[in-house]
């Protein structure tokens, strides 16, 4: 059944793009916001329940005009990216770590539409928002989910949204127009009672990742009332696919300087390529076009990652974009395949957040007496010959209160120690996928 229904998605596919998609690099990623309230099961009376089915896309007045996204949006989403991954690997520095940025902004974006007050400024500053408007942030958001998606014949990006609100709770209406009106999210009502309920959340889920994050909600605690979620799926296949017959398994160096054989891919070509003092840094893109490109960056041999990670900020990473320059060489890169998942609860809390998890929060644009109890993330990514196929899931729960010059001779890279790797919109800018590699499974 499930190879009929691949069979059926992939002529329904070439129908549409007039291609054939065969094996793909796929990614995709969600987000998810638990909202709660304290004391009472209602909120007041100045606030409107969620409509019963959602404002289809099409009716979308937002989605109707041609808008551009603000280029202060684009650089913010960049900067909060990396100082997540920051804290991130900083808790997990010995594990494979691979995030969606795109996902966790997107999903507190939704969120810091009903924020207020100093949690309002505590979110701003984490999300590096500071001096946007709420109208520049969401129509911004919105221009920039209409150019990421389908970037090329050969690429698959898709982004959705959607609120689920417990029936038993109601919400600012406005909070609720803005979420379906810049962000085109389904709005649903559930028994957040039933058993059956983190089943029909996550079903959701599970299709808007293609299947790749099956599940998001473990179970409903009773004073949750809303969450809110975000998908991003990417799909897509490398411009130059790598020789299956060229595959073969070579040593890779963990940081526990242990080696271990790992089916390793190998190519010759022309790419845009960059070296320094620190590392070797090369662009795989994807599809026709190379609007989207998979950046992997390693260390050389008297580096580390460690000291890499040092280095890597917004400033230095923009630096580095403007000196890859296309030259000849050879590239070995492990296969790869990993789950990954993370609480970013302290993470956020570190970046300046943490009153939004407090009984100090002000959601007030939502109802009143909101905090946020978890954000969960979580991640799949497999790396082949074809391409990639990854998926990121994040969870943002809300309770009751209570350099040197290159040389122009062909350059060798073989990836055979821990390396850092992202996935970008080359168009906008944006970073969708990044990750830290120390022990590459298959």
């Amino acid at each position: 059944m499930k190879q009929k229904f691949s069979h059926a998605r992939e002529n329904f596919l070439q129908r549409r793009y007039g291609v054939r998609l065969g094996r793909r690099y796929a990614l995709a990623a969600a987000g998810v916001v638990l909202m709660g309230v304290l004391g009472c099961s209602q909120i007041n009376s100045s606030t409107s329940a969620f409509a019963q089915s959602p404002l289809p896309e099409s009716e979308s007045p937002i989605s109707k005009k041609k808008m551009s996204p603000d280029t202060k949006l684009v650089a913010a989403n960049t900067k909060f990216g990396f100082k997540l991954f920051s804290a991130i690997q900083r808790q997990d520095s010995s594990k494979n770590v691979f995030v969606s940025p795109s996902s966790v902004a997107i999903a507190l974006a939704m969120t810091y539409n009903g924020s207020s007050g100093s949690t309002q400024e505590a979110m701003a500053k984490t999300l590096e928002l500071r001096g946007m408007s709420l109208d520049t942030i969401n129509s911004s958001n919105a221009a920039l989910k209409t150019l990421l998606e389908n970037p090329d014949p050969k690429v698959q990006l898709t982004i959705a949204n959607s609120l689920w609100a417990s029936q038993d709770a109601t919400f600012k209406r406005e909070f609720v127009q803005k979420n379906q009106d810049f962000y085109t999210a389904r709005v649903s009502n559930l028994n957040f009672r039933d058993a059956n309920a983190p089943n029909i959340i996550n079903k959701w889920v599970q299709e808007n990742t293609q299947g790749k994050i099956n599940k998001i909600v473990e179970k409903i605690d009773p004073d949750q009332v809303l969450f809110l979620i975000n998908a991003i799926y990417f799909k897509g296949s490398w411009t130059n696919e790598f020789d299956k017959k060229q595959t073969a398994d070579y040593p890779f160096n963990l940081t526990s300087s242990e080696q271990k054989q790992h089916p390793m891919m190998s190519q010759t070509g022309e790419y845009r390529y960059y070296e320094n003092e620190l590392f070797q840094a090369i662009n795989l893109p994807y599809g026709r076009d190379g609007k989207v490109s998979f950046y992997v960056f390693q260390p050389k041999q008297n580096s580390s990652l460690n000291a890499f990670y040092q280095n890597l900020n917004t400033e230095n990473w923009e630096k580095w974009l403007t000196q890859f320059s296309k030259q000849e060489g050879f590239i070995r890169l492990p296969r790869f395949k990993m789950d990954y998942d993370v609480t970013l609860n302290e993470a956020l809390t570190a970046l300046g957040m943490g009153e939004a998890f407090s009984n100090g929060a002000n959601f007030s644009g939502m109802g009143k007496n909101l905090k946020i109890s978890e954000v969960k993330h979580k991640t799949f990514v497999e790396v082949n010959e074809e391409g990639t196929e990854a998926a990121a899931a994040t969870s943002v729960g809300v309770v009751l209160l209570s350099a040197k010059i290159p040389t122009q001779e062909p350059f060798r890279m073989i990836v055979d120690r821990p390396f850092f790797c992202v996935i970008r919109d080359n168009q906008t800018g944006s970073i969708l996928f990044m990750g830290s590699i120390v022990n590459p499974q298959s």
